[in-house]
């Protein structure tokens, strides 16, 4: 799949675009990020909650769980954090947000798939750190914008945090 995606076009890579492509993005996506890096000009905390159907019939949902927190520790005083650690969670999130625009409604197919993997890498992160099953997690995302270098704190307005809550979505019993 790999070598259809990077080699040069012909008509078995033609006929199989979409699927090569739906294997492909979002796991080996190309571009030139690693020659012109563009930080984050915002700081994103990434939360989840899920709801779980008791066989009483109550529903329970928990509390929220900070995501971009454990990605935080796992890069904080590791001389060497991995890739994944560092960027998986917040290029899902960008990735989303470039497809869905702020309706959360998905308008291609690649849009559809970058909204499950997103859920799946959530749902992933939540199930390692809480016991106990559920039927939909659901997101919410506070962005607070940084500040440009030099600005004194003192001297500029209060930046706007957004709080963008994503609906319920539903997920296997293991969580995913």
């Amino acid at each position: 799949m790999v070598f259809l995606h990077v080699a040069p076009a012909n008509p078995v890579s033609k006929r199989y675009s979409p699927q090569v492509n739906a294997w492909v993005y979002p796991l080996f996506e190309q571009n030139w990020r690693l020659f012109a890096p563009d930080p984050d000009s915002v700081n994103r905390q990434i939360l989840a909650r899920t709801s779980h159907t008791a066989p009483d019939g109550s529903v329970r949902v928990s509390d929220w769980f900070d995501l971009a927190a454990v990605d935080s520790s796992a890069v904080e005083h590791n001389a060497f954090p991995s890739h994944t650690a560092q960027n998986l969670l917040r290029r899902a999130w960008t990735t989303y947000v470039e497809l869905h625009g702020g309706d959360d409604g998905a308008s291609s197919e690649r849009a559809v798939m970058l909204q499950q993997y997103l859920r799946n890498i959530a749902a992933e992160r939540f199930a390692d750190h809480n016991s106990g099953p559920f039927e939909f997690i659901q997101l919410r995302v506070l962005t607070l914008p940084i500040a440009a270098p030099g600005t004194a704190a003192s001297k500029r307005p209060p930046a706007p945090v957004e709080n963008r809550l994503l609906p319920w979505w539903k997920v296997t019993p293991h969580g995913n």
